[in-house]
């Protein structure tokens, strides 16, 4: 009953005209984002969020959660009909997906994706209506030693998230930690790291940052590779499928919903694994697998109903424990701090109108989405034929407009213009931002429930292993360091005994 209670105060915050239109507008940017090949949700919120500065709470997460689980719609849009995957959770559909349109068969595709998309959708906001307060419950148990131990455990999970090895997911990790703690220390008033530039004492800002690391970085990126796109020539028809297609789908949509409601909890990329997970068990599954790949529509109900449950699911150790799964969170987290709210279970107790008013929206904005998604299949095939020159410009004038808005300092436009260049030569190094981002966030709440543990314990640094629920988390830490580790041991050990 106080789940139907705590529903109801989240769908009347959620229903007002206003917070209707941010949830609209999310999901039609989402939807556009993913659509257009070489943007991504990951850009386009950096991008928005000097635009929260001016917006209520509740609405900017609503507009910001709506671009994260739109984009997982739109994805699916060019990966069917262009065979090019607007999001990296649609790569799989590709597969089976753009088999389906050269056959003929593009209306079904795109029905069963849209469809399949809003159930997962929906299960996952009843997993974190469920479970966040379950969650949320649990973490009242938590002071500053099982945080810290609790934080240890996320950012060695951002080793997860990150391609390019394991040493170089440590290094952006330092990296980012190292940045957080620029600025004027609190408890001490001395100056670290801002080598004499006062713009500094105050720390780097957090906008600058990502939108130098994933907006302007993204174009650059961008401008370097051929942007090809053979559009489907044949006119899209048929966008309700067969009895059979059906009979076919929905046991792979089921299967897909469950995986991603776990897998989007874990750290990490949870909708991408979701989705490979999902057209892995399907193909394992199926009694002949040799269909996969030429157009089976399992191969494209599974993977979409996965990348959304696990795009739902994620928003819960956000919002329970304050602790992004992954970068999208990290942006998200970014947004709460930008507007004063505190992320984790704080949020439910004192806000709960924001944290139900989020539940509410994300049902809201996945009928919206399928609302949006079919109907309007013909204006999204039109917008593919926007070549990029076009784009990047508007991008590039967006990012430093927005900017130079929030404080009106040319040191912020420099420094965007600075992370920019680095996140562009960390990309030719192989390296990736998002474990910087989460380093950067974590970091000062780190050391401070680091410094408040010690002061507490008298400077005793066995209370991190004294405490049972501390240990745990720093054993769990310790197991996934193994998981991660080992692999590569025992890999240069063969690649030694082979030279």
């Amino acid at each position: 009953m106080d789940i139907l209670h705590n529903l109801a105060i989240g769908f009347m915050a959620a229903a007002s005209w206003q917070n209707l239109s941010y949830c609209l507008v999310g999901c039609l940017l989402g939807t556009l984002i993913g659509v257009l090949p070489g943007i991504g949700p990951i850009a386009t919120i950096a991008m928005l969020l000097p635009a929260t500065y001016g917006l209520p709470p509740l609405g900017a997460l609503i507009m910001l959660a709506g671009i994260y689980y739109g984009a997982q719609y739109g994805g699916s849009t060019t990966a069917i009909l262009v065979n090019m995957p607007g999001e990296t959770s649609s790569v799989v559909t590709c597969l089976d997906g753009y088999q389906m349109a050269r056959r003929g068969r593009a209306g079904a595709a795109l029905a069963v994706a849209a469809l399949g998309s809003f159930f997962a959708g929906c299960v996952g906001t009843i997993m974190v209506a469920a479970f966040g307060p379950l969650l949320a419950a649990f973490s009242e148990k938590f002071t500053s030693v099982e945080f810290f131990s609790l934080m240890v455990l996320g950012l060695l999970s951002a080793v997860v998230m990150a391609g390019g090895g394991l040493l170089k997911a440590v290094a952006m990790i330092v990296v980012g930690l190292l940045l957080g703690l620029v600025g004027t220390d609190v408890q001490s008033g001395t100056a670290r790291y801002t080598f004499d530039v006062s713009e500094l004492w105050d720390g780097i800002g957090f906008l600058p940052l990502v939108m130098g690391l994933f907006g302007i970085n993204e174009v650059m990126i961008n401008l370097e590779q051929t942007q090809r796109r053979e559009l489907l020539a044949t006119k899209i028809t048929g966008l309700w499928p067969t009895r059979e297609d059906f009979r076919q789908a929905w046991p792979a949509a089921l299967r897909g919903t469950a995986l991603g409601s776990v897998l989007g909890i874990l750290p990490g990329s949870g909708s991408v694994l979701a989705s490979f997970a999902s057209y892995t068990l399907e193909k394992k599954i199926a009694r002949d697998p040799s269909r996969f790949g030429r157009g089976a529509i399992e191969g494209v109900a599974g993977p979409e109903a996965a990348n959304n449950a696990a795009a739902q699911t994620s928003f819960i150790p956000l919002l329970t424990l304050g602790l992004p799964s992954n970068v999208v969170m990290a942006l998200m987290m970014g947004a709460m701090i930008i507007q004063g709210i505190a992320p984790g279970s704080v949020v439910m107790d004192k806000r709960p109108d924001l944290f139900w008013g989020m539940v509410a929206s994300m049902w809201i904005g996945n009928l919206m989405l399928l609302v949006i998604n079919l109907p309007m299949i013909g204006i999204w095939v039109r917008l593919l034929r926007i070549p990029y020159r076009l784009l990047y410009p508007c991008i590039l004038v967006l990012c430093l407009i927005g900017i130079y808005s929030v404080s009106s300092s040319p040191t912020d436009l420099l420094l965007t213009v600075v992370f920019a260049l680095f996140g562009y030569g960390l990309n030719k190094l192989g390296c990736e931002p998002a474990p910087l981002i989460l380093g950067f966030i974590l970091g000062p709440s780190m050391e401070e429930n680091f410094r408040r543990s010690l002061v507490l314990s008298q400077g005793d640094a066995l209370v991190f292993v004294q405490r049972p629920l501390s240990l745990a988390l720093l054993l769990a830490a310790a197991c996934l360091l193994a998981v991660i580790v080992l692999p590569q041991i025992r890999k240069s050990r063969e690649d030694a005994f082979k030279d």
